[in-house]
C-alpha cells in the first residue's frame, strides 16, 4: 500500500515564508522606522532591486559575490541583516559572519538581528546570546562579528555568509579580504554561499573602489549594485515659494528626472554641508557611480549628468550613418583592459560590447562580420558606414587584416595629430572633446551600461605649455586608480571624423567616406 503526506496549511505557509524573503521580512520581521518606531519590514525599492540582483546571480552561479554602492541611509545593511537572518534562522548549520568598519557601527548591526529575532514569531531557540555571537542550538546555525581593525579578521571563523559593511572605509581591507577568502568557502565548495560588501562612496584607490571598478567591467566573480539617492521616497522636501535652479541644477535634474521636492532636498543637503564642500552631496548621495566616487579635486571633461541625460533619453536615431569605435585591449591576451565596440548612428550610441582575450583575427573576423551582413537594431539591419579602429599595439594587426579583405577600415592613433592642432594636443583629445560637446548637444541617446557611464566620465583635463587641449594619459589615470577608459575610447573613436553613408557615395557602394561636409 503506498502511502501520501499531505502538507497541513501551515506546513505550506512554513514554506513559503522560508522560500519567499520578502513575503517572510514583512510577515516575521520588525524594523525601526526613522522615527524610532517599530514596524513591520517592507522592502523599499532600492532592497526590492538589490534584491532581484542577488537572487539572479544566485540562480545563475549558485553563489553570491556581491558589492552594493548606495547613498546614506538607503536599506542596504537592513536588507542584508534580514537575507542572512532569513538563511541563518530558518535552514540548519548556517553561519554567518558581520564585519564593519568600526565597532560602533558593528554593534548596531548586531543589535538590528537581534531585533529580528526578539520579535519575530517563528524565532528559532537560542543555544548563546552574547555580545559578540548568536548561536541557534537546535538548527547549528548561527551569527558570529568583528570589527575590521585588526589585520587578522576572519582568519580562525568558518561561515557561509559574510556581510561587510561600509567596506570602503576598512582600514586594512586587502588583509582582511585575505582572511575572509579562508573563512567563506571558495570554488566548488563555494555553493550557496554569499559574501556582500556594501558601502557608500569613500574616495579613489581604496579597495572598495579598485574592486568596484573590476565588478563594473565584469571582471571577476563580484557584481557590481548601484542604489542612486533619488530612489528614496522620503528623499524629498516642499520646495520654498522662491526656490530657484541654477544652470547646473537644471541639468541634474533632467538628467535624472528629478521634481522640485527632490531638489529641494538635496540642495538643502547641499547647504548643509558648507560652502566649497558641494563635492561632497555626490559622494554621501551619489545619482551614479562615478558620481560616488567623485572628490573635491576631480574635474571630469565629460559631466556625469551629461551622459545620465543620455541614458535616460528615448530618443532614437537610425538614419543617420552608423559608425562602429573599436578599441582593442592592448595585447588581446591577459590585459587589464578590454576590446570594446561602439555603435553610434548620429545622436544615438544604441550598443556597447567588450570582448576578453581575443586574438588579431577573432576581432577582425567580429568586425568584418558586422561590415558584410550588418547589425539589427529596432528591427532594423544597419550596415556601418565606418570602421574606426585604434592603430596602436594589437589595432595595427586588424586594421592590416581588414584591408587585406577589402573592407575600408581606418586605423586612428590616439598621439596622432590632431585635424585642428591649434586646439587639440593630439588626435585623442580632439575625439574626447568632441564626444564632450555630443554628450552635451541634447537630444542623444547612449546605453545604460555601467562600465561605459563610468568610462565616459573618468578623464580629466590637463593643462601645458602649450595651451592646447590636453587630456590625460591612461598612465596618469592608473596613477589616480581608474582603470582603462576602453568603453569610453572605442566611443570616442567614432568622432574621428565626419562620415556619409555608402550609398550616398556613387559607384564606392562599398566603402565608407570620411568627408568634411557630412556630420558626426
Amino acid at each position: 500500500m503506498t502511502h501520501t503526506t499531505e502538507l497541513t496549511d501551515s506546513q505550506r505557509k512554513l514554506i513559503r515564508l522560508r522560500d519567499d524573503l520578502e513575503l517572510y521580512s514583512r510577515h516575521a520581521l520588525k524594523v525601526l522606522d526613522k522615527g524610532g518606531r517599530l514596524v513591520p519590514f517592507i522592502f523599499n525599492r532600492a532592497q526590492r532591486h538589490i534584491h532581484a540582483q542577488l537572487e539572479e546571480q544566485l540562480k545563475i552561479h549558485g553563489l553570491v559575490r556581491a558589492l552594493a554602492l548606495k547613498g546614506r541611509q538607503q536599506g542596504c545593511s537592513t536588507y542584508v541583516g534580514a537575507r542572512f537572518y532569513h538563511k541563518t534562522s530558518m535552514r540548519p548549520g548556517r553561519r554567518s559572519f558581520i564585519v564593519a568598519h568600526e565597532e560602533k557601527a558593528t554593534t548596531n548591526l548586531f543589535n538590528m538581528v537581534k531585533r529580528y529575532q526578539d520579535h519575530n514569531p517563528l524565532a528559532p531557540s537560542i543555544k548563546a546570546s552574547n555580545a559578540q555571537e548568536l548561536i541557534f542550538g537546535k538548527l547549528d546555525s548561527g551569527y558570529k562579528l568583528a570589527t575590521a581593525g585588526s589585520k587578522d579578521v576572519g582568519r580562525s571563523n568558518t561561515a557561509q555568509l559574510l556581510h561587510g559593511s561600509e567596506f570602503g572605509f576598512w582600514a586594512n581591507a586587502q588583509m582582511h579580504l585575505a582572511g575572509i577568502g579562508n573563512t567563506i568557502p571558495s570554488g566548488t565548495e563555494g555553493v550557496d554561499t554569499e559574501i556582500i560588501l556594501e558601502s557608500t562612496g569613500n574616495g579613489l584607490g581604496n579597495a572598495f573602489h579598485l574592486m568596484w571598478q573590476d565588478a563594473e567591467a565584469g571582471k571577476g566573480e563580484y557584481m557590481a549594485i548601484f542604489v542612486p539617492w533619488y530612489w528614496q521616497d522620503e528623499y524629498r522636501t516642499p520646495p520654498r515659494e522662491n526656490f530657484e535652479l541654477s544652470i547646473e541644477d537644471l541639468a541634474y535634474q533632467l538628467a535624472y528626472g528629478l521634481d522640485l521636492a527632490q531638489m529641494q532636498w538635496r540642495q538643502n543637503k547641499i547647504i548643509e554641508y558648507g560652502e566649497g564642500f558641494a563635492w561632497l552631496f555626490d559622494q554621501e548621495y551619489p545619482a551614479t557611480a562615478s558620481l560616488a566616487f567623485k572628490t573635491s579635486t576631480q574635474n571630469p571633461l565629460i559631466n556625469p549628468s551629461s551622459v545620465m541625460r543620455a541614458v535616460n533619453s528615448d530618443y532614437l536615431d537610425l538614419e543617420s550613418p552608423l559608425i562602429i569605435g573599436c578599441d582593442p585591449a592592448g595585447d588581446g591576451q591577459g590585459t587589464s583592459d578590454r576590446t570594446s565596440l561602439a555603435f553610434r548612428c548620429g545622436r544615438t550610441c544604441f550598443r556597447i560590447e567588450y570582448h576578453d582575450k581575443l586574438s588579431t583575427m577573432q576581432i577582425a573576423g567580429k568586425l568584418a562580420g558586422y561590415w558584410m551582413d550588418g547589425i539589427v537594431c529596432n528591427g532594423r539591419t544597419l550596415y556601418p558606414d565606418a570602421m574606426f579602429v585604434d592603430k596602436g599595439g594589437l589595432g595595427a594587426g586588424i586594421v592590416d587584416r581588414l584591408l587585406e579583405l577589402n573592407i575600408p577600415v581606418i586605423g586612428v592613433s590616439f598621439a596622432q595629430q590632431a585635424s585642428k592642432p591649434d586646439l587639440y594636443l593630439n588626435k585623442r583629445a580632439e575625439i574626447w572633446w568632441t564626444m564632450c560637446d555630443w554628450f552635451g548637444d541634447y537630444p542623444n541617446r547612449c546605453p545604460n551600461d555601467a562600465a561605459l557611464i563610468s568610462d565616459c566620465c573618468a578623464p580629466q583635463p590637463v593643462e601645458n605649455s602649450r595651451n592646447v587641449r590636453q587630456l590625460e594619459s591612461k598612465d596618469q589615470m592608473k596613477k589616480r586608480q581608474i582603470r582603462s577608459p576602453d568603453g569610453g575610447d572605442a566611443l570616442a573613436l567614432t568622432f574621428s571624423a565626419p562620415v556619409a553613408p555608402r550609398s550616398a557615395n556613387p559607384g564606392r557602394s562599398t566603402q565608407a567616406v570620411a568627408t568634411t561636409s557630412a556630420g558626426y
